[in-house]
């Protein structure tokens, strides 16, 4: 069935001035990644004293970051600020033991006693040395030698013994033993002396160190660059500037957004479908959703316990079986898999309705689909908790734990999932091939294919790095997955899956519907690329990823300050006829409607407000790795990602379900609609606002590495509050997601269901 478009076809330079973005912003970001190559803090072939002696060398160095990666330390703290938050920033924490001990040195040195025993002036004399020893720049590019004061070297060997310790006593969340070859600590030693070293070196020919001066560290002078306070005014401007171009374009064509051209000829694209045997095999997925977000929503529970009681859980030693690194592993993993999931599940249910076809045999491969989706997500699950352990040898990059956050899956399970991506862009083209032979549907088709296309592409730079890459270079290609892969394609794909479903649902003509995905792209996509660079300030580029990160990242504002329109919008697209006007299908959405609605607020408060927040370089000097960046992540990935995941799941289950069975299901949702919401608010106003906010306080009057130490986070407001933040867990798990999962499986396997209506 094709449809008659009661308006003529969009300009062609909406298509142009998307390809103009993805052009120009590509081109951009590659260069500032290529450039990753050349700023990133180099590895010295070898490491000696000041007398020649050897103190460790480049292999020992690779070999300490796979002890880093293999044990995913970086889910339990941080390197140079990205990680975890329970343990400590292991750059920063070497560092500071790095200044005690080498100022310790100075003060024998120069006055025959111990500093904590010199009189003030003398003490003020070798703290006032301290800085220009540490920042010195000893490393020779010619022969790949860096030398090392005897302080420095003193240092070395001191922390050789106390990271021994630390992880032979067991430390917060991690079990006694958790590292128990002495080889291998010996060897993570020298990877963090080095990656200290890059925090305090300055650049060759420049004021600042390989990071730009962070951590913050008063004791060795390591306080912001100019640079950090140019670029932090400037991004206003661009902000300011953005704002004011988009009032003046919304102000100038009223037709932009979902209310189209005034409501005129808002016609269904197609009548509501009689479900084809694939978009019933489709609905498993969303009982695979609902499971893994129970899953993911209680191992994030016993994370917030792990914050309060780190070495227990209610008198059980969780920690011997399950350590922090590996239970927040499996939460962020978990997150990604159900909401990735659940937008493919979306894509196999609509793809049908738009294509009106059913390919024969797709009720096949969607099944095969599902099936090595769940080899990918147990097996993946499976291999992190043998590689944590140990268990895997020289196997654990390639099926356990490849150490990075986001991207902890083995190398193998990830080229499984590739594949299975590339088979669920075949299943969606078979699908969408008949609608991209008709003009009147070519063009949204087109684009959900292309959107479709986008999550497969920009998954492969996961494999573009290895164990033994400088870990700068890690960190470019990582977040052109976490931002460019999920903040970008897949935000662009769920904005396609959204305008599929309101033409479905006949509240908006195709046409409306392909000029808001242009537009979106457009908005998103000229903020959201280059801006990527905003994750790397200060992990070994130079001021260039600054200055277009914290520029273009400031444009990233101006599209979600749209989206808290789009809450209006939908609201006025369900009121937009009489009761007995109404499309049907529109009728019978209203929850998914209310799912969206809750996106267009979380994605304004999250990624808009609390992203911009910690987006100013000035800001982020300071804040990276405290609890300001969680409270950001909650309220965007949830709140957004999630949000849209569900507004996907509770659509397409409305569609499978008789409407008897919703009548009794109906109930379930709106109370978990409130539960998700009202729990999420808790997170952030009782703890992770507020608890961030002393953090940051603590990294400015006493330095980075005191605000992540046990000594600050198990004491005072912050520890309380995270004791408070259990009572808001409560309430998103028990009112939130419960009742979600209970509909989600009577919806697929209950009497009236998907999977129990005749064919």
């Amino acid at each position: 069935m094709s449809t008659t478009l009661p308006h003529p076809p969009l300009s062609p330079w909406w298509r142009r001035g998307a390809l103009v973005v993805l052009a120009v912003g590509f081109a951009t970001l590659g260069v500032v990644t290529l450039l990753a190559y050349r700023n990133a803090p180099p590895i010295p072939k070898k490491v000696v004293d000041q007398g020649g002696q050897l103190v460790f060398t480049e292999k020992d160095i690779l070999d300490g970051q796979e002890v880093f990666l293999k044990y995913a330390l970086m889910e339990h703290g941080t390197l140079w600020g990205h990680g975890a938050y329970l343990g400590p920033d292991y750059s920063a924490s070497y560092l500071r033991r790095e200044a005690e001990i080498v100022r310790e040195h100075l003060a024998l040195e120069r006055f025959g006693t111990s500093f904590d025993s010199l009189e003030a002036v003398q003490q003020d004399a070798v703290s006032a040395a301290l800085p220009g020893v540490l920042k010195e720049n000893r490393y020779d590019p010619d022969t790949g030698t860096l030398t090392l004061t005897d302080g420095e070297v003193a240092s070395f060997h001191t922390q050789q013994g106390e990271w021994a310790a630390y992880f032979r006593d067991g430390a917060p969340g991690l079990p006694p033993g958790y590292i128990k070859n002495p080889h291998e600590v010996d060897a993570l030693t020298a990877y963090l002396a080095w990656a200290a070293w890059a925090t305090r070196a300055n650049r060759p020919e420049r004021p600042y160190s390989y990071t730009g001066n962070w951590p913050y560290e008063p004791l060795i002078g390591n306080t912001p660059t100019s640079q950090a306070l140019l670029w932090s005014a400037l991004s206003l401007v661009f902000l300011l500037a953005g704002l004011g171009a988009m009032l003046f374009v919304f102000g100038r064509f009223d037709f932009l957004g979902w209310r189209g051209e005034g409501g005129a000829g808002r016609l269904p694209l197609l009548p509501e479908p009689n479900l084809h045997p694939s978009q019933r095999a489709a609905t498993l997925y969303f009982a695979v959703v609902a499971l893994l977000f129970l899953l993911q929503v209680l191992t994030g529970g016993a994370l917030a316990h792990y914050r309060v009681e780190p070495q227990g859980f209610y008198g059980f030693d969780l920690n011997s079986i399950i350590p922090y690194t590996l239970m927040r592993t499996w939460h962020l993993q978990l997150a990604v898999f159900w909401i990735a999931t659940a937008w493919v599940g979306g894509g196999l249910f609509l793809a049908p309705v738009v294509g009106e076809k059913e390919p024969k045999g797709q009720k096949a491969g969607v099944v095969v689909l599902l099936g090595a989706l769940a080899v990918v997500v147990f097996g993946s699950l499976a291999g992190e908790y043998l590689g944590v352990h140990d268990l895997l040898g020289d196997l654990w990059f390639w099926f356990g734990h490849q150490g990075s956050e986001y991207l902890d899956l083995g190398r193998f399970w990830q080229i499984l999932l590739a594949a299975g991506l590339m088979l669920w862009l075949t299943l969606m083209f078979r699908a969408l091939k008949p609608a991209l032979a008709d003009p009147g549907r070519r063009e949204l088709t087109t684009l959900f294919m292309v959107a479709a296309s986008g999550i497969v592409v920009f998954y492969l730079p996961a494999f573009f790095w290895g164990a033994r890459t400088n870990f700068a270079v890690i960190d470019a290609w990582r977040f052109w997955i976490i931002h460019l892969w999920v903040e970008g394609f897949f935000e662009l794909f769920a904005t396609v899956l959204v305008a599929v479903m309101f033409t479905h649902m006949g509240l908006v003509t195709p046409r409306t519907a392909t000029r808001v995905v242009y537009l979106d792209a457009i908005l998103y996509l000229s903020g959201g690329i280059v801006g990527t660079a905003h994750h790397w300030y200060f992990t070994g580029q130079e001021w260039i990823a600054m200055a277009l990160g914290a520029c273009f990242s400031a444009l990233e504002v101006v599209p979600l300050t749209l989206l808290t329109l789009d809450a209006w919008d939908f609201i006025k697209l369900q009121q937009a006829r009489e009761p007995a006007e109404r499309h049907p299908v529109a009728g019978r959405q209203r929850l998914a409607i209310s799912f969206l609605m809750a996106v267009g607020v979380w994605n304004f408060v999250g990624a808009g407000v609390f992203g911009f927040l910690i987006n100013l370089p000035i800001v982020s000097y300071y804040e990276m790795g405290t609890t300001l960046t969680p409270n950001h992540g909650h309220a965007a990935m949830f709140g957004v990602f999630g949000m849209l995941a569900l507004a996907v799941l509770v659509y397409a289950l409305r569609a499978s379900v008789t409407d008897v069975l919703w009548a009794r299901l109906e109930g379930h949702i709106r109370v978990s609609f409130w539960g998700l919401n009202v729990g999420l608010a808790l997170m952030v106003i009782l703890n992770l606002f507020p608890a961030g906010v002393v953090q940051l306080l603590a990294v400015i009057e006493h330095g980075y590495a005191y605000a992540r130490s046990l000594e600050f986070t198990q004491t005072g407001f912050f520890h309380a509050s995270e004791w408070v933040r259990l009572g808001a867990d409560t309430v998103f798990i028990v009112v939130g997601v419960l009742p979600l999962v209970i509909a989600t499986l009577k919806g697929v396997f209950g009497r009236g269901g998907a999977l129990r209506q005749r064919l």
